[in-house]
């Protein structure tokens, strides 16, 4: 990689030991020929309108089909919307579930809240979960796509909004707002967290979780010259031409503090790209990335590769064949950093 690169951050969980009884790749064949029975489909299944793209459907604002220069700054959604893309975040709820040591947030928030709000809720999944944990609490998830489920907790919603316009509820109302992996979604950071302070009562949370988009390696296990190098550069700068630039989780912790939060934390974590962690509980994370990385690749490239940078379809195909492969590698140590910032609203303000 160029001298350019994004750089890994600073003060990572340790190094990670690899299994060194894994001595040949895992292979998933449904993933080789394109067929919908992958171990995917089956993870997903046991532990739980738009526009149509390249076979894939996405959420969009203004008119179906119109993507102007502005459009594509300011108001697309870089990830699917449909079944698929349904199943990826529902195991992904359970591997950061994992990643967390059995934890669906970290941040101290009161025993009894009356209103929580999740921001960019997905399927809804973290919504529903927290929902159940606390009764107490009004639960309302906000997402552009409606995928969300109807049978949901009696004290769990959703509404359809953009959470970068301007927003309508109260402030000074809620208890605890949550954000997780708003990836290829948000382009004024700082104003979203402006927005978060204003509407979070005082002495209220605000937590934000994401992936660090820059693939890390320990031990130079990973080829410099590989696919999932390449991939991952390339990755770096759609985002960056789409308006979401990757790194923007280093910020999180400077952009809570000048918005005036207090006791502002920051914990790293990492996620290994398959299951050639020793540590169980890591090889099980990287089993659910495996399949994540796998099942969202397809579709979180083809919209950025030809919007981001230009690239056809086929273009597009080739080389996420090779990275298939490298990903499965059990040989390659990769990983992704991934970021919890979480402050306070001062109880005084």
């Amino acid at each position: 990689m160029d001298d350019t690169a994004a750089p890994q951050p600073q003060n990572l969980q340790p190094f990670i030991v690899a299994d060194e009884l894994i001595e040949r790749d895992e292979r998933d064949e449904g993933y080789e020929d394109g067929s919908d029975g992958s171990s995917l489909t089956s993870i997903a299944s046991r532990i739980r309108s738009g526009v149509s793209e390249n076979g894939r459907i996405y959420a969009a604002y203004g008119k179906a089909g119109e993507f102007s220069a502005r459009s594509l700054m300011c108001s697309e959604y870089g990830m699917p919307q449909d079944e698929k893309e349904a199943d990826r975040i529902d195991m992904a709820h359970e591997k950061y579930f994992l990643l967390l040591d059995r934890n669906r947030y970290l941040a101290p928030i009161k025993e009894n809240p009356q209103q929580i709000l999740d921001l960019g809720t997905g399927t809804g999944i973290w919504s529903m979960d927290v929902a159940d944990a606390f009764p107490s609490a009004q639960v309302t998830g906000v997402d552009i796509a409606p995928i969300q489920p109807s049978w949901v907790p009696p004290n769990c919603r959703f509404e359809v909004d953009d959470v970068e316009a301007s927003w309508t509820f109260k402030q000074d109302y809620f208890d605890y707002i949550f954000a997780r992996d708003l990836l290829f979604a948000i382009r004024d950071w700082p104003k979203l967290i402006r927005e978060c302070y204003a509407h979070l009562k005082p002495g209220g949370w605000l937590e934000l979780e994401s992936i660090y988009g820059v693939l890390g390696c320990d031990d130079d296990t990973l080829p410099e010259d590989g696919s999932f190098r390449q991939f991952d550069s390339l990755v770096q700068e759609a985002a960056i031409a789409f308006g979401t630039p990757l790194t923007d989780p280093d910020k999180y912790k400077g952009w809570l503090e000048a918005a005036g939060f207090e006791t502002v934390v920051e914990r790293k974590f990492k996620i290994p790209s398959n299951p050639w962690a020793k540590d169980k509980r890591l090889k099980m994370v990287g089993l659910f990335e495996r399949e994540n990385f796998l099942g969202g690749l397809e579709g979180m490239s083809l919209r950025l590769f030809q919007k981001g940078l230009g690239w056809s379809p086929e273009e597009t195909a080739i080389l996420l064949a090779k990275v298939r492969s490298e990903i499965k590698n059990t040989r390659y140590h990769a990983y992704y950093p991934f970021y919890v910032v979480y402050g306070r609203k001062p109880q005084s303000v």
